[in-house]
């Protein structure tokens, strides 16, 4: 046993916690879509779309998703672009990029089974020590560490431990635990209860004790400070970034849409034309952006929506215009006009999406009854 983690381990009662956690899943699991069978590929998407994302909002995304590409053969045959607009509203590109780009891998290297050993699974694109468990562990019954935050949050408050959880080498503690303590008869259904009784019961905040299934084993719960843990250091304030965005037409009405580089932030999606703000006239600086960027002169008008859309590192403050087209648009593959009908074929960022919207409505508004 790693000596790091024997003081939490001595004395604690492994075969009967093991007992405990899994009767309380077999018993009160979510009926959730990717629990119907044990297809890693379908396991794996599951538990991408699931990294910063509510099972509520996945689970209708999942659906389409199979119901799009069944087979790990068919998403890694599929066009980017279909690949990018199922995926869209989901936010958090690169999960799909790498996705995509690992299970090509996958095909090419491995005639497309979704390999069962650690360290060659933990080597594709976008696959970190949290999947490699998840996966492994539900889809081939090995017994492989899962820890998220939910998983580090429920161990925290199980072992009483008050280090802190946003620091790395405190994964690595709980991967440890986890290793010494996980059913090697059912890791499967293990490392799904731990994360269970994180997302249902060991909640942040105010953990709902008096119906936890592991409460006589769970230290902090009889030192009554279940509600100080985990300890977390709190994240440093988000950049803030001014933007003016316009959505513009031609004399046609077709809307002008621009794809992202293919490197960086929200790569390869579409967008309506936009640049960060960096003077007192932000209407006239776009204007001039598009002018210099596409060589397109467009007139804006007023201002139709001021939104504000959070990423995990930076908050866009978003102005929003409406405009007329001026002059000939020289269209390019990363450059087009689009019909409203057309337009819902382009992925575009959940930002985007919302530009639309306001658009949309308020052109709406517009129209005479």
């Amino acid at each position: 046993m790693n000596e790091q983690i024997q003081p939490f381990i001595e004395g604690f009662a492994v075969q009967l916690f093991q007992r405990d956690l899994i009767d309380w899943f077999e018993r009160e699991q979510r009926d959730l879509p990717w629990r119907k069978d044990k297809d890693p590929y379908k396991i794996w998407v599951s538990e991408i779309m699931l990294q910063q994302t509510r099972v509520d909002t996945v689970i209708p995304y999942f659906h389409q998703f199979i119901k799009q590409f069944p087979t790990l053969e068919s998403l890694a045959d599929a066009d980017e672009e279909k690949v990018l607009k199922a995926w869209e509203g989901l936010g958090y590109y690169s999960r799909i990029r790498n996705l995509h780009a690992a299970v090509k891998e996958v095909k090419e290297r491995y005639g497309g089974k979704v390999p069962d050993r650690a360290e060659e699974f933990s080597k594709l694109k976008g696959v970190g020590p949290y999947t490699t468990g998840a996966v492994l562990s539900i889809a081939y019954g090995i017994p492989e560490p899962a820890v998220d935050g939910n998983v580090m949050r429920v161990l925290s408050r199980i072992f009483l431990i008050r280090e802190d959880i946003a620091k790395t080498k405190t994964r690595k503690i709980f991967e440890e635990i986890v290793r010494a303590i996980i059913s090697h008869d059912n890791p499967s259904y293990f490392n799904q209860a731990l994360m269970e009784l994180g997302a249902l019961i060991c909640v942040p905040g105010k953990p709902a004790c008096l119906l936890c299934p592991v409460q006589e084993h769970c230290r902090a719960f009889q030192e009554g400070v279940q509600e100080e843990l985990p300890v977390k250091t709190k994240k440093t304030k988000m950049k803030e970034v001014a933007i003016s965005a316009a959505v513009v037409v031609d004399s046609q009405g077709r809307i002008l849409i621009h794809k992202r580089d293919r490197e960086g932030l929200l790569a390869n999606l579409w967008e309506f034309p936009n640049c960060e703000i960096s003077s007192k006239h932000p209407k006239e600086q776009l204007e001039a952006f598009l002018k210099e960027a596409y060589g397109v002169h467009v007139e804006l008008e007023h201002a139709f929506a001021a939104l504000e859309h959070e990423f995990s590192h930076l908050v866009w403050n978003i102005v929003v215009y409406r405009g007329m087209i001026k002059s000939n648009v020289a269209e390019t593959e990363r450059l087009k006009l689009v019909s409203e009908e057309e337009i819902h074929e382009y992925a575009f960022p959940v930002s985007h999406q919302r530009i639309w919207n306001e658009y949309k409505q308020s052109a709406d508004s517009f129209r005479p009854v």
